[in-house]
């Protein structure tokens, strides 16, 4: 596979050839290692990390790939950048569609290259800042009927319903609906529960989930940089798990240290808190993986003084050993740069291997010279813990030239026998079935 050819504004501070020389490392890089004890390299540092960002390209008549014994498809197309999706007790589907951001400036010259680089592996779709129901009107598996349910939000993206009330995490607060089952649009605005933080905004989604007992919601709530470059007053509230009372919206840390926590899924068995995480960058093609963790009340996660438990970020200044000393190991690596952007746990209707485990959606990287993600996949499970290889379960989102023609986020398991996955570059929700399911 070869890096793509982009241009890059003249106001950019570096060449695209001066680009290249420094992103040529002599060879593809070998495939990130994933699981709970990877093997890690040596941080490898350069001007600018390998980029290769994958051309957006159609669909046209194919789809994704899944495995034997399943079939994939669209029910909803055309949408406005898709994020996260919440199945309803009646088994509508709601779909977070929204893309968001601040202020953040470029510091670096590299920046501006970075920026501009990931903007061409993105969607040129206006964000439609909503949610959409979407419902099969008769159980065949269409969607017959779609629906705006609330409009003018602030970049929506976590979702959880907690008996009669519609919990939506924009960009800059956690705010709720009445909801009654059935409803096809919300009847009125939105109340707000707390504000969350969005000065600068680095990493805008705000990540929700509901608890197993319903009395608290969990927001996860990203970093402001890659390493703390901009100080670390401004990652105050940030690189947390946030664990906020959904009616009075008091909230805590719950847990610190994680860079950009971007899905949350409670294990069915255990009731245990489970998230993936997307590491920092700039240390080479495969550091930092990417993880899947269960989160633990009070637990230090690294960032940004360490990566995968004591493993000490020397670029971080002042750097903390007594922080390094108290940080935990993750669960289970995801590889490098796979930008995992959501997880969901099976049950035994999904069948075969894939009855117990999590679904990982994997957005794709840009800065590697051997892309990674681009598809989801299922890590087995066994007595409420990753037991096993990441088995691939929908791919084909890279064609075979290298070519984007989608990028997974949100999975979301339906206990019915389907997996629901929003695919934001192509604007399309796909849905999983056991052949012969309905």
């Amino acid at each position: 596979m070869h890096a793509k050819t982009i241009s890059i504004p003249a106001l950019a501070l570096f060449t695209l050839a001066t680009l290249s020389t420094l992103t040529a490392c002599g060879g593809d890089p070998a495939p990130p290692e994933t699981g709970p004890n990877p093997t890690l390299p040596d941080p490898s540092r350069g001007l600018l990390p390998s980029m290769d960002i994958s051309t957006p390209t159609e669909w046209g008549d194919e789809k994704p790939t899944v495995p034997d014994g399943y079939q994939i498809e669209a029910i909803a197309k055309d949408m406005k950048i898709p994020r996260q999706t919440l199945l309803l007790p009646n088994g509508d589907i709601l779909v977070a569609e929204g893309s968001g951001g601040g202020n953040a400036p470029a510091m670096r010259p590299k920046d501006v290259i970075a920026g501009f680089i990931k903007k061409q592996g993105t969607t040129s779709v206006k964000p439609g800042n909503r949610l959409t129901l979407l419902r099969d009107d008769n159980g065949d598996g269409r969607y017959e009927t779609r629906q705006v349910f609330a409009d003018n939000l602030n970049a929506p993206y976590g979702l959880a319903l907690i008996d009669d009330i519609l919990y939506v995490a924009n960009q800059d607060a956690l705010v709720r609906f009445d909801y009654e089952e059935g409803q096809t649009q919300a009847s009125g605005p939105p109340e707000t529960v707390t504000d969350l933080p969005a000065k600068i905004n680095h990493h805008w989604t705000k990540a929700m989930t509901a608890g197993p007992d319903g009395e608290f919601l969990y927001v996860g709530i990203g970093s402001n940089s890659n390493i703390g470059e901009r100080g670390m007053d401004v990652e105050e509230d940030r690189a947390m798990v946030w664990q906020i009372d959904a009616e009075s919206g008091r909230h805590k840390p719950y847990a610190t240290g994680l860079r950009n926590p971007t899905a949350f899924a409670i294990h069915p068995d255990t009731d245990q808190l489970w998230t993936v995480v997307n590491e920092r960058d700039e240390l080479g093609a495969n550091l930092v993986p990417d993880y899947l963790t269960s989160v633990q009340e009070g637990a230090f996660y690294g960032w940004p003084y360490s990566y995968w438990g004591d493993n000490v970020d020397t670029r971080v200044k002042p750097p903390k050993p007594e922080k390094v000393e108290s940080a935990i190991q993750p669960d289970y690596a995801l590889g490098s740069h796979v930008a995992a952007l959501g997880v969901d746990f099976s049950d035994g209707n999904m069948g075969g291997q894939f009855a117990q485990g999590a679904f990982v959606g994997q957005h794709g990287s840009w800065n590697r010279s051997v892309p990674v993600g681009f598809k989801v996949v299922f890590v087995p499970f066994q007595n409420g813990e990753p037991a096993g290889e990441p088995i691939e379960f929908a791919t084909g989102f890279l064609n075979e030239d290298g070519n984007a023609r989608g990028r997974p986020v949100g999975v979301t398991v339906d206990p019915e026998g389907a997996l629901i996955i929003a695919d934001d570059l192509s604007n399309t929700i796909w849905r999983v079935t056991p052949t012969g399911g309905g």
